[in-house]
């Protein structure tokens, strides 16, 4: 007698636990109306953006031959007089980032620069920069791998 009632008491919490579902939370969020995708771009449409991206070849060529044409004169003697030579284009200073310092003993591993923590780095090839993941997204701080 005692075993049927502990058997009808385990079916009937199965059943009352087979009858739960989960609270959907989504009935109380707005809906969001999602974009309308955008229209392909026609033929006619290509041929213009062609055309102005030829335009602005065009202009570009007509600026460099202009510079070209502008040699220094000649002088009496027969030779060029010293001119100014173009300087070649200076490298943009990139911002200096801090480079971490590794983990003796432990390989992928290096101490952040600016709090010493932990940081996992395998499969990160060496220079990359890589951000601290231990700051929030509002203040991302980032190094390079050594």
């Amino acid at each position: 007698m005692n075993f049927r009632f502990t058997t009808a008491f385990a079916a009937l919490g199965c059943v009352l636990l087979a009858s739960c579902y989960p609270y959907d939370e989504s009935q109380n969020k707005k809906q969001v109306q999602k974009k309308t995708p955008d229209k392909t771009v026609t033929s006619a449409e290509q041929q213009k953006v062609q055309e102005q991206r030829d335009e602005l070849k065009k202009k570009e060529e007509l600026a460099k031959k202009e510079q070209v044409k502008e040699t220094p004169e000649e002088t009496t003697a027969g030779t060029t007089a010293p001119t100014d030579t173009p300087k070649p284009p200076t490298e943009d200073k990139r911002a200096e980032y801090s480079v971490a310092s590794k983990v003796p003993g432990k390989e992928g591993y290096v101490f952040s620069p600016y709090n010493n923590k932990l940081v996992d780095v395998r499969d990160i090839p060496s220079g990359t920069l890589v951000s601290d993941p231990t700051y929030p997204e509002s203040a991302k701080k980032f190094f390079r791998v050594p």
